[in-house]
Formats: structure tokens, sequence, C-alpha cells
């Protein structure tokens, strides 16, 4: 099993890929662990794909998952952990706002706690006024109606251990709630600051009123999760051993 995978949703990103990479490859060998990196293309309609595809003819430690359509954020990076090989997985963008020279740091709290996920302490340094205040404000809604504690539920640069992420079935839009669908499950999440960059190419592919609208109803799902939840322990177990057997 490879040491260590790291997980990239992809679409239409062909002008931001090598640079990513060039940043990535240096921070990734420095690490001294074996590794591969998992693009999902997620059903991209510029050259995404080929310039992977580019990388992994001069590096075969770079994978290319090439979905047959544009499934989502949250598809994508479903696509790309079940097709992951690492002891430990990292998820971070593919628009450079992500910093590849925070992942040895996110990796280092995987010695004591199950997942790290990132919190943008210097957001304002990547993004425009309009988009700090509303997902300041998403957050704190989300906090409320979770009774949760994540102080940047949008940020989707994590690490976690393999074992973690066994069962975790995900839904359309619920990429953003992993920290606390592991946690619900009894698993430790710690939220390390982060670098935020601002984007260099393109655009972001959700508007803010969308985003808004669907994270509401993601909400509500996650909440009727936590109160549904099965809260038991077995404590015994009398002839467990023959039926495994």
């Amino acid at each position: 099993m490879t040491d260590l995978s790291v997980v990239i949703p992809v679409y239409d990103e062909e002008e931001s890929l090598p640079s990513l990479w060039a940043e990535l490859c240096p921070v990734l060998d420095q690490l001294g662990v074996s590794f591969e990196v998992v693009f999902v293309d997620d059903g991209s309609r510029d050259r995404s794909a080929e310039v992977v595809r580019a990388f992994h003819e001069s590096d075969k430690r770079v994978r290319l998952v090439r979905l047959k359509t544009n499934g989502g954020e949250t598809a994508a990076t479903d696509a790309g952990l079940k097709a992951a090989r690492g002891r430990r997985i990292v998820v971070m963008d593919a628009d450079l706002q992500n910093d590849p020279r925070d992942i040895p740091t996110l990796l280092s709290h995987l010695d004591h706690w199950d997942a790290a996920t990132g919190w943008r302490v210097n957001r304002a340094e990547g993004d425009g006024f309009v988009r700090r205040v509303s997902s300041r404000i998403a957050n704190r809604i989300r906090n409320w109606l979770s009774a949760e504690t994540i102080q940047d539920s949008g940020c989707t640069f994590r690490a976690f251990r393999r074992e973690c992420l066994r069962g975790l079935v995900l839904y359309r839009g619920l990429h953003r709630f992993i920290p606390t669908m592991l946690k619900m499950r009894g698993y430790r999440v710690i939220e390390v600051p982060v670098n935020h960059r601002p984007r260099r190419f393109g655009r972001s592919k959700y508007g803010l009123l969308s985003r808004a609208a669907v994270s509401c109803a993601d909400l509500l799902a996650i909440r009727w999760m936590q109160r549904r939840l099965l809260r038991y322990e077995v404590v015994e177990d009398v002839g467990g051993d023959l039926l495994h057997d």
C-alpha cells in the first residue's frame, strides 16, 4: 500500500494544473514517503485531462480518474477517495488557492488525530469582501444548527487516516460536512490553520446564492442524521467468536 494519496478534484483547470504540479511535486518528494497523486477530472470541457495525462507520462505516480459527465465536487471527491490507495489521504483543490506547503503540517496532526481539516485564517488575502462575509455567516448558521465548532466548513483542504473513511457514504454537496460526519462516528477531527491564496486563473465554479440555497438543504440533512444516529454499545456477545469463524 502507498504511504500517501493526494486527491485533487478538477473541473476546467487546465491553466492552473501545471503550476500546481510544479509546486506539489517537490513538497511530496521532501516527505520521503511513497505517494500517488490522483487527479479526478469531473467532466471538464477544457484540456484538463490531457494535461494530467502528460504529467503521468513523465511521472507514473500521477493518476487520472475521469468521470463521464460533470457530477459535482462531492462526486469527484468520492471517486478520488475510493480510488486512493494510500494509508493517509490528502484532499485539496486544483485552483491554486490551497498551498501545497501546508500538506506536511496537516499530515503531522494524523499522529494524534484521525483527520485534520484546514482553516483559512487569512482568507482576506484570497477572497473578496462579499465572499468572506457570506462564508462567515454561513459557518455560524451551520454551527448553530448542527451544534458544531468547525470554524471553516467550506475549506476542503484536509488530511485523513485511511481507516476513518471506510464506510463513509457521501451525497451531493456533503463533501463540506465530512468533518462533521466523521465526528458523528466517533473519530477525532482537528482544525488546522492553512494558507489561502488568491485565484490566479479562471473564476469560481459556484455562485454565492446557489451555494447558499444548496447548503441549507444539506444542513437539514446533516441535522436529520445527527438526530437519527444509532447510539448503542455492545456489552456482551456470548458465542460471537464461533459465529465469526
